[in-house]
């Protein structure tokens, strides 16, 4: 098989990495990849929004299997533009990508199913959603733009000033562009967070191992949100009685609501929680694998990732027994001086083979931001780095996590010292 993996990340490293060990795998592909994901694939420089470009490449080169992994092409329509050609791939077509492109749909999708989340509104009217904030008594709101916005559409408000000026922000000035057509405010709930990524063909939905993402740029939860800066995996607070509420109330619920609403999802769903008071609920959905979640996940997987891969294509994910290491797992983001913000790249990066591996550990170093320039790898973008560790214990998997990662340096690199601490 020649298998493509769509995506420039960390996240599509961690896939290609697990994809390689499959020996029915005669060339992979990555469009576009990056410096480190050259050493392992065949890098195409087309971006994944390029639809007519992609399925070209993927006729031109005889491509079999295409792994779709950002948000973007799944919310355009690249599944249905290649599954047209004959191709098969892995991820949901557009209409089920709805369910993270648009939060107007998945938040209706939860209403209407009884799926647990947090009480909303909608709003597609500027005046209306003023309004209803300028009359709201609890406080904080959360103010969420209805499309993919980057991961930065979403504001928690403190009071209503704050709330005028975050609806005023995305529906008025449009800082998230036509993602802010429409919005979602809705209350502020508190607990521990959870993400949970899970295999599903439509029909049978099967859970990975737990992970907890850590947003912030700066250690003790501090500084400003970020693409995630560690993970974590399994996480603690998620234990077998919460699996089995979610599995029962939110995970099968979801699958069933996607199948009822005519677009069943197919692909890896992403399942953004919160443990409240009150038990589990929905605070996102994701189309797709999570990055840096994936970094810390895939390395505890025991049965091949393409076997899976294509059972959910299939259809057939019932027939797969999904095995999983029993470890630990940390993965450590380093980031350039000023991420997320402003950040200067071009710097070289010590301590990495011509391999893109670590030379003195057996680390596991996913490429994001970096590119080759035939002697040397060097920075490239905000999020550089993320690197995995696995361990008996979770405090065994941080130790080698941060060992490896205090070999790695570049001009200006920062990670936070407290992943798995909050």
């Amino acid at each position: 098989m020649n298998v493509l993996v769509i995506g420039s990340g960390g996240r599509e490293h961690a896939i290609i990495k697990a994809l390689k060990n499959n020996t029915r795998v005669r060339k992979l592909y990555a469009s576009p990849g990056n410096g480190g994901i050259s050493q392992e694939a065949h890098c195409v420089n087309i971006k994944p929004d390029n639809i007519s470009g992609i399925t070209d490449l993927v006729v031109e080169c005889n491509i079999n299997y295409i792994v779709v992994a950002p948000d973007e092409p799944l919310a355009i329509g690249l599944v249905d533009a290649l599954e047209r050609r004959g191709k098969k791939c892995f991820g949901p077509n557009k209409a089920a990508a709805r369910i993270e492109s648009s939060k107007v749909f998945s938040k209706n999708l939860m209403k209407k199913y009884g799926i647990p989340t947090a009480e909303f509104k909608t709003f597609s009217l500027l005046n209306e959603a003023l309004d209803y904030v300028k009359s709201s008594k609890t406080f904080p709101l959360v103010v969420k733009a209805d499309g993919l916005a980057l991961g930065k559409g979403v504001i928690i408000a403190q009071d209503v000033t704050e709330a005028e000026a975050a609806v005023n922000l995305i529906m008025k000035e449009k800082k998230f562009g036509e993602s802010g057509n429409s919005i979602v405010i809705e209350e502020f709930l508190t607990g521990p967070e959870v993400t949970v990524l899970a295999f599903t063909d439509g029909k049978t939905i099967k859970p990975m191992i737990s992970s907890m993402d850590h947003k912030r740029a700066l250690d003790g939860n501090k500084g400003l949100n970020t693409g995630g800066m560690g993970v974590i995996a399994p996480n603690p607070h998620y234990t077998d009685d919460v699996a089995a509420v979610c599995e029962r109330t939110i995970f099968k619920q979801t699958v069933m609501a996607m199948q009822s609403e005519g677009c069943p999802f197919k692909g890896c769903l992403y399942f953004g929680l919160m443990l409240t008071p009150k038990g589990p609920v929905v605070i996102e959905y994701n189309s797709r694998f999570g990055d840096p979640e994936t970094q810390a996940v895939l390395p505890l997987l025991e049965t091949d990732l393409l076997d899976i891969m294509e059972a959910v294509t299939d259809e057939k994910l019932d027939t797969i027994d999904i095995k999983w290491k029993n470890s630990f797992s940390a993965c450590i983001v380093l980031a350039s001086g000023g991420y997320p913000e402003s950040y200067k790249t071009g710097f070289e990066i010590s301590s990495i083979d011509p391999a893109g591996n670590l030379k003195f550990s057996d680390a596991i170093v996913c490429h994001a931001g970096t590119m080759w320039d035939g002697s040397k790898y060097l920075t490239s973008g905000g999020r550089v780095l993320s690197v995995t560790a696995t361990g008996v214990s979770l405090n065994n998997a941080l130790q080698n996590a941060y060992g490896a990662a205090s070999q790695i340096g570049f001009e200006g690199v920062q990670y936070r010292k407290d992943i798995g601490k909050y």
